[in-house]
C-alpha cells in the first residue's frame, strides 16, 4: 500500500516560498546545453514497509565475511571484534559526532581521542600520536610529505614491498608537488639491503618501510635503520598494528615515524571503508605531523581538561604553515579501535598476535604439502603468506567461492612476475576445522 503526494502542488508552495515562480530559476546558471530534457527513469514511490522489503532483498544478495571462511588479506582484515565494542560506539553522543575538530566540541569526545593517541603511543613505543588519519594508505603518503618538509629533501625511497596500494596514493601525493619517488629493489621478497645502501644520498627525505610487508615477510629493519640515519634521512615503518603484540615496535627499531591502518583493531571490514591511519612519531617531530592533536590541560579552577592544540591543518592557521589539508580523523574508527585495545590490554593483543601467527603456519604447512603447492618465500611471516600454485588463482578463487570459502588475493593483479601466485591471510578466526576444510578443497582442485 503505497501513498502518493500531489507532488504538483507540493512543487508549487516550495516554489512560491523561496520565492520564485519556476524551478528553472533554481538552476539558470547551468548552461542550457547541458541540462537534462527528459524526465528521470524512477519507479514509483514506496511506503517505508515497503521499502524496506526491497533493500532486505537486494541486501541478501551480498556475501559477507559472516556467511564465508576468509583467507583474505592484503591490508583489510578479518578479526574478531567483541560485540562491546560497538555497543559503545553505537552511543548517540559518539555516533553522532564521529569527527569533531570545533573549539566546542565535548569533553567525552576530545577524552576518547587523547586516550587513543596514548595507545597508539604504548602500542607503537614512539613519544606521540595524532588523532588518526583517513586509511593507511594517506598515513603513509603524509609521512612522506612530513618527511619532506622536516629534511627539506625531494626524493622519497619506498621498499619494493610496500602495499602497492599504498604506493599509488604516495605517488599521487608526491607527484603533485613534484618530489621523487623511488622504488627499492627486493630479493626474495624482502628490501635489498644493499641496493638501499646505493640508492641513499642527502637527497634522500625517508625511505619507507612496511613490516610485515605486503607479503606478510618480517623484513630486516635492523639492518637497514643505521644506513638511513648515516644520510640524515628519516625512518618510516608501516606497521600492522596486531603484529605488534609480538613484534619489535616502530620504537624499538628507531623508526622516526610510525604509521598503518587500524582497522584490524576492532572494526569490521566495511566494504572496504571508512578506516583509519594511525600516526605516530617522535618527540623532535611533533610540530610538523598532520591533522590535529587533542591534549590534557587544567582550568581556572585546576580541573583535568581535554583541548584540541597543535592543530597544523590550513582551516586553523594561516594556509603557508599548515602542514595538511586532512579533513577528518575518522574519530568514529578510532574509537573502535580504542575500545577494542582498551578491552584486550596487552596481554589480549599479545593473544591475538600468538594465534594469528600460529594458525598461519600451520595452514602454510599444510597447504605446501599438497602437489603442485609451494610456499614462494621461505623467510619468517606474520599471519601472510605467498603460494606459488600450479593452477592460476583465479580459478581457485573462483572454484572456492562456491564452496563458501574467499581463497585469497591473486598477486598476480598487482605484479605480472607473481602470476600464478596466492596470498592467503589467517587470523585468530579460523579454526583448525576451517584450515583443514581449505587445504581440501585446494587439494581437489586440478
Amino acid at each position: 500500500m503505497s501513498y502518493v503526494p500531489n507532488t504538483d502542488q507540493n512543487r508549487k508552495e516550495m516554489l512560491e516560498k523561496i520565492g520564485v515562480t519556476d524551478f528553472s530559476e533554481l538552476i539558470s546558471a547551468i548552461p542550457d546545453s547541458i541540462r537534462l530534457r527528459e524526465d528521470l527513469r524512477l519507479p514509483p514511490p514506496l511506503s517505508e514497509l515497503e521499502l524496506t522489503k526491497h533493500l532486505n532483498e537486494i541486501a541478501r544478495q551480498n556475501i559477507d565475511v559472516s556467511q564465508m571462511i576468509c583467507f583474505l588479506g592484503g591490508g583489510a582484515y578479518d578479526h574478531f571484534i567483541p560485540a562491546i565494542v560497538d555497543h559503545i560506539i553505537s552511543r548517540s553522543e559518539y555516533y553522532t559526532a564521529y569527527t569533531p575538530y570545533q573549539a566546542e566540541v565535548s569533553q567525552g569526545t576530545l577524552q576518547s581521542i587523547y586516550e587513543f593517541q596514548s595507545l597508539i603511543c604504548q602500542l607503537t613505543g614512539m613519544d606521540v600520536a595524532n588523532a588518526s588519519m583517513y586509511d593507511g594508505a594517506t598515513a603513509s603518503a603524509e609521512a612522506a610529505l612530513m618527511a619532506h618538509a622536516h629534511t627539506g629533501r625531494n626524493e622519497i625511497l619506498v621498499a619494493g614491498s610496500l602495499n602497492p596500494n599504498y604506493r599509488e596514493v604516495l605517488n599521487t601525493y608526491c607527484g603533485s608537488i613534484k618530489m621523487k619517488v623511488s622504488t627499492i629493489p627486493l630479493q626474495e621478497g624482502l628490501v635489498d639491503v644493499e641496493a638501499t645502501k646505493k640508492k641513499l644520498s642527502d637527497k634522500v627525505a625517508c625511505v619507507i618501510i612496511q613490516t610485515p610487508n605486503f607479503f606478510g615477510l618480517l623484513e630486516n629493519v635492523k639492518e637497514v635503520e643505521p644506513l638511513v640515519h648515516s644520510v640524515g634521512a628519516l625512518l618510516v615503518l608501516v606497521c600492522d598494528p596486531i603484529s605488534l603484540g609480538i613484534l619489535k615496535t616502530p620504537g624499538e627499531y628507531m623508526a622516526d615515524i610510525a604509521v598503518g591502518e587500524g582497522q584490524a583493531l576492532g572494526n569490521n571490514l566495511f566494504l572496504g571503508g571508512p578506516y583509519l591511519g594511525y600516526f605516530a612519531c617522535k618527540q623532535d617531530l611533533l610540530r610538523k605531523m598532520p591533522g590535529r592533536i587533542v591534549g590534557v590541560t587544567t582550568d581556572t579552577q585546576g580541573r583535568r581538561g581535554f583541548v584540541l592544540t597543535l592543530q597544523t591543518r590550513e582551516q586553523h592557521i594561516r594556509r603557508e604553515k599548515s602542514t595538511s589539508n586532512i579533513c577528518t580523523n575518522e574519530a568514529l574508527c578510532a574509537l573502535s579501535a580504542c575500545v577494542y585495545l582498551s578491552i584486550m590490554g596487552k596481554s589480549g593483543i599479545k593473544k591475538v598476535a600468538g594465534l594469528c601467527l600460529q594458525k598461519s603456519h600451520y595452514a602454510s604447512e599444510q597447504i605446501t604439502q599438497i602437489d603442485g603447492f609451494k610456499k614462494r618465500y621461505n623467510t619468517p611471516f606474520f599471519k601472510e603468506f605467498v603460494i606459488q600454485a600450479p593452477i592460476p588463482p583465479k580459478k581457485i578463487i573462483k572454484s572456492l567461492l562456491k564452496r563458501n570459502i574467499f581463497a585469497g588475493v591473486d598477486l598476480g593483479l598487482f605484479d605480472r612476475k607473481l602470476k600464478n601466485h596466492l596470498l592467503v591471510c589467517v587470523t585468530e578466526k579460523r579454526t583448525k576445522e576451517e584450515i583443514d576444510c581449505f587445504v581440501e578443497e585446494l587439494r581437489k582442485l586440478k
